[in-house]
This record gives structure tokens, C-alpha cells and sequence, in this order.
């Protein structure tokens, strides 16, 4: 059958004979399948595989993404065999399970020896048999079977062992398969471009969530998994190097893993909740390629951004709520900066990712070292730039604002809505106002959007007329208001698009993110406001005057180049609408 399939190969020209001699020879050294061998060394490739096979073994070949999927077949074969041979039960009738696979040469006999049932073989390429595994078996499948099945041994059992309870915690959470089902989970995890795995337990089962994108996903996992929790959080906490014993109060640990050739850090936070603790996996790589090009800004945008980085004092503030990228534009600030010539220091709660050439240091408020502690303590360090992660209180402003008045440049952060907003948010915390127009460059409010898949961009047609109005209206409100600023142009045919879901970006229709800026300059008219205590529309009015786009105008001119959804703007600027 070997030689049958290398002589149709060569056949069809798929290969030469000097591809199959040397297929063959590596094959007797891994003992692999012929097939999977000549894919390996890039002699062949699955898709032009699988026609032969199929004529061949007169096998069909099956779009099996499309395909509705039977349980009873599911049910009928253990998570381990599905794994180990790739294959995936898609139909029982008759005692006839139907499997879709890419290997039949290799795996159906077996198959049917083990179930003990008629098999009938469908064709289906490996990539997408396996996930489909993945989804209707869930994450860790075969491994949480193999534990389950080993627990269900040992309960068996005609012997009694006494073991004190830390000790038994431990011992399960050291063992081989729940190391294992973990490091299954976080590779997982990162393979769907998580930045947050959500670990849940309920009552009766345990939910799994990645973050995606800003966006929270359920990723399905097998019921028995629920019976392993307390073994999986045990491992986590061992990993973190946390109280596997404490489970009444929060803990917060760190720890760091290899995923191929990329390290990462992660950042572990575990709460008490009704069901058991609740446990989150911040997941971040440990290098990172900051730049103000790669922000999303456009180039009016940039052009502020970068004179403004070239200050040499004063304060600029990014302003947003938690998860709008304030802390990556930072950086991408610094990064752009940093020099032999400049000393830099962050004081940061808590460093985020590393950057090299510049020190940074993490705040601990709970041993008193607090942001205005460590401003004091910096300020003897003979810094030239700072950042400052969050100005919270009335003493790290009014030190940030002296620093910065003895000729410093300062990066910070306040959690405002919109960039007027964070005049407001000092005078409310006790700043002067001539001491924020002495001081501050500018307010710069952001949000992150995600941005639509590139390999499944289409058109929309389903975008209804009133959204094109409210746009159309936005915009055209933005250019009556102009006086100094430059007007923003519309296309004589204004087109929507979407992403319909693939492979690329986990038929989300998204994939990465980028931002969208409020850019408030404090310029003379913006000074003389603010000494008056105008109020913040009269700020963000004055503002748009000279040119100022707003959050919602600033997602509308990506909707109109096509780069992200309506829907998508609406969802990060409905509270500031």
C-alpha cells in the first residue's frame, strides 16, 4: 500500500522518485506514515494529498467545518483516541461510526479493533480535523480523560492511604498530566492571541475565557474538567510561587514560561469567589516592539505626538479607563526618545513589559512606597525624562507639576473619559488651574478598536442608512465647527465593511487592535479657559474649534477607510456620546 501510494504520487507528478527514495529512508527512521513524512519535508502538501487519497481508497473528501457533527459519534470515541489517531467522529448509524480523517492508512484499522464498530472513512485536511476536536472535546480533553481514569483506579482501590491535605494538594498538583492539561491551556490560550485566560468555577461546572482583542470568548472545555479545578489552581499557584493553602483571600503572583522561541510573563491574580477562587493569567511577552508609527496614529496625529515627545519639560497626560492602551502608548513615547543622553526612570504599578535603556521601578503601596514617595526618592536619581504610571491623588499631581516646572518632561496617566475631562479631574483633586497651564502640554484621550480580519475583509451591505446619517452627521458637525483646524473629507460613495470569520483571526472577523486619539493641546485659548474654570464642554468646544477631532470623529475616519466596523466605534465611545 506504501509503494502504491509513492507509484500514484509520482504519477500524478506530485513528487520525483529521488523525493520518494529519500521519503522513504527518513521514514524508516521515525516510522511515521509515508504521507505524513512527505509533508513533513516539504515534498508534497495536504491539500494535493488528499485527491489522491481519494482516489485511491475511493474515500470522499468533506468540508468538515461545515458539517454537522453527531454527539452519539463524539460520545463514542474517547477524547485520547480522537487526539492520538487526529481523527473526528462526525456520524453513528447502523453501528457504523463515520470519522473524518487525513491518515486513513494509519489510524481507521485500529480503530475499529478498539471501538469494536464498523468504521467508514471520510477525508478531511489535519488542520482543520484538529480543530474541530478542539471544539466539540474542548481544551486538554484527552489529558483531563487520562487523570479522570486514574482518579476512578485509585478510588477503586483495596488500600487506605491517610495523607495530610497540603501534602495531597501538592502531590497532585506536581503530577505529569496536570502540569501538562495546564501548559495545554496557556499554549492554547496563546495560540488564539489571548492576553487574559479567565479560569471560572460554577456551580457544577468550570468556565474558561480568553480575552481576545479586548474581548471576552468562551473556550470550550470537557465537563469532567470541573472535577480537576482545585489541582489546577494548585499547580498555577505553585507556578506563581502563591499560598496553595490560602483559599479566603485574594493573592496576586507572577511567573514566567517559554512558548517556542518567545518568553513571557504571567501575571496571575486568584479571588475567592461563592463556587471557589476565580483565577486570572494576564499573559505578556517580555519583549516588545514599541513605536508611535505602529499606534494607529495618523499623520497629523503622529506629527503632534512626535513634537510634543521633543519637549523639553512639561507634562503630557494619556487619558482612558483600564484596557484602552494608555501604558502601551507610553512606552511607544518613551521608546522613541530614549538615548545615551537621556536618563530615563518609570515608576510603574506594575511594570508591564521591559524596556532597555531605561530604569524602571515598581511602586508598593503596601510597604508606603507609593507614586509621590517615589517621585520624591527619583527626583535625587538625576532623571531627564519620567513617567509617572497614574497621577490618583492630589500629592503625586501637585509633585509631578513641580518637577515638572524645574525642567523635566513628564509622561502620566488619569482615568478620564475624554481628554477635557482631565482638566477637570486635576481641579477636582486640588490643582490649581494656573499651575496645570504652567505646567501641562496636553491631554490625550484614547480607546483601542479592534480592526477588521484582513483575510476575511468583505463588503456590508446590512449597515443601515440611519448609521450612515449619524456618521455623515458627526463628521459634517466636526467641519462647521472648524475655524483653525483642517475639514475632514467623505467619500463621494461611502462603503462599509465586516470580516466574516476565518482561520486567521478565530472567525471572530477581527483581528489586533489599534487607536483612536482626542489630542487636547494646552494652547493660549485652552489656558485662558482654563484659569476662567470653564467647564469641560467649553474646553472640548474650543478645542474642536482649532482642530481637535473627537474620539467618535477619529473612529469614523477609520470606518471610512475600511479598517474597522461601525459597530465597533459605537461599543468604545457609547459613554462619552
Amino acid at each position: 500500500m506504501v509503494m502504491k501510494l509513492g507509484e500514484i504520487l509520482i504519477k500524478d507528478n506530485l513528487i520525483s522518485k529521488d523525493d520518494l527514495e529519500v521519503a522513504l529512508k527518513e521514514q524508516q527512521k521515525t516510522s511515521e506514515p509515508l504521507a505524513k513524512v512527505l509533508i513533513k519535508m516539504g515534498y508534497l502538501k495536504e491539500e494535493d494529498l488528499l485527491p489522491v487519497l481519494s482516489k485511491q481508497l475511493k474515500i470522499p473528501v468533506v468540508d468538515i467545518k461545515n458539517m454537522d457533527i453527531d454527539e452519539a459519534a463524539v460520545k463514542k470515541v474517547p477524547a485520547k483516541f480522537a487526539w492520538h489517531y487526529k481523527i473526528m467522529p462526525v456520524k453513528l448509524e447502523n453501528n457504523i461510526l463515520t470519522v473524518a480523517t487525513s491518515d486513513p492508512l494509519h489510524s481507521l484499522n485500529d480503530l475499529q479493533l478498539f471501538l469494536g464498530v464498523d468504521i467508514k472513512g471520510v477525508l478531511a485536511p489535519e488542520k482543520e480535523t484538529i480543530k474541530t476536536i478542539k471544539k466539540y472535546y474542548g481544551v486538554g480533553a484527552e489529558t483531563v480523560e487520562s487523570i479522570v481514569a486514574k482518579q476512578k483506579l485509585e478510588q477503586e482501590g483495596d488500600s487506605v492511604e491517610i495523607r495530610d491535605e497540603v501534602e495531597d494538594i501538592e502531590k497532585m498538583a506536581a503530577e505529569a498530566s496536570v502540569v501538562k492539561l495546564v501548559n495545554q491551556i496557556i499554549l492554547d490560550a496563546h495560540k488564539a492571541r489571548a492576553t487574559d485566560i479567565h479560569i471560572e468555577p460554577f456551580r457544577g461546572k468550570l468556565g474558561l475565557r480568553y480575552r481576545i482583542d479586548g474581548v471576552l470568548y468562551n473556550a470550550n472545555v470537557p465537563v469532567e474538567m470541573s472535577r480537576l479545578f482545585p489541582s489546577i489552581i494548585s499547580r498555577i499557584k505553585i507556578m506563581s510561587k502563591l499560598d496553595i493553602v490560602e483559599r479566603r483571600l485574594p493573592q496576586d503572583g507572577r511567573a514566567a514560561v517559554k512558548i517556542g522561541r518567545d518568553e513571557f510573563d504571567l501575571r496571575i491574580s486568584v479571588i475567592p469567589t461563592r463556587h471557589g477562587e476565580s483565577l486570572v493569567i494576564r499573559v505578556l511577552p517580555t519583549k516588545m516592539l514599541f513605536s508611535l508609527e505602529r499606534l494607529g496614529l495618523k499623520p497629523d496625529e503622529l506629527k503632534i505626538m512626535e513634537s510634543l515627545v521633543k519637549k523639553p519639560n512639561g507634562i503630557i497626560f494619556v487619558t482612558g479607563p483600564t484596557g484602552s492602551g494608555k501604558t502601551t502608548t507610553l512606552y511607544a513615547c518613551l521608546s522613541k526618545i530614549k538615548s545615551s543622553e537621556n536618563k530615563i526612570i518609570t515608576l510603574e504599578d506594575p511594570i508591564e513589559y521591559e524596556i532597555e535603556g531605561v530604569t524602571q521601578i515598581q511602586i508598593m503601596p503596601e510597604i508606603g512606597f507609593t507614586f509621590a514617595q517615589g517621585l520624591r526618592s527619583v527626583l535625587r536619581h538625576d532623571p531627564d525624562i519620567m513617567m509617572v504610571g497614574e497621577v490618583r491623588d492630589y500629592e503625586t499631581a501637585e509633585l509631578a507639576i513641580r518637577i515638572a516646572l524645574t525642567g523635566h518632561l513628564i509622561f502620566s496617566t488619569v482615568h478620564t473619559n475624554d481628554a477635557a475631562g482631565g482638566v477637570t479631574r486635576l481641579v477636582n483633586i486640588g490643582i490649581e488651574p494656573f499651575l496645570i497651564t504652567s505646567s501641562v502640554e496636553s491631554f490625550i484621550a484614547q480607546r483601542l478598536v479592534r480592526m477588521i480580519c484582513p483575510e476575511c475583509r468583505e463588503e456590508d451591505p446590512s449597515i443601515t442608512d440611519e448609521v450612515g446619517k449619524m456618521i455623515l452627521q458627526d463628521i459634517d458637525s466636526f467641519n462647521r465647527k472648524q475655524k483653525e483646524g483642517g475639514l475632514i473629507k467623505v467619500p463621494e460613495s461611502l462603503k462599509f465593511y465586516k470580516g466574516k470569520g476565518c482561520d486567521s483571526c478565530n472567525h471572530t472577523g477581527y483581528k489586533q487592535r489599534s487607536a483612536i486619539y482626542e489630542m487636547l493641546l494646552i494652547n493660549r485659548p485652552i489656558k485662558d479657559l482654563i484659569l476662567e474654570k470653564a467647564s469641560t464642554d467649553k474646553i472640548r468646544d474650543k478645542a474642536i474649534e482649532q482642530g481637535m477631532k473627537t474620539l467618535r470623529v477619529s473612529g469614523w475616519e477609520k470606518v471610512m477607510e475600511g479598517l474597522t466596523t461601525p459597530e465597533e466605534i459605537l461599543r468604545v465611545t457609547q459613554t462619552i456620546d
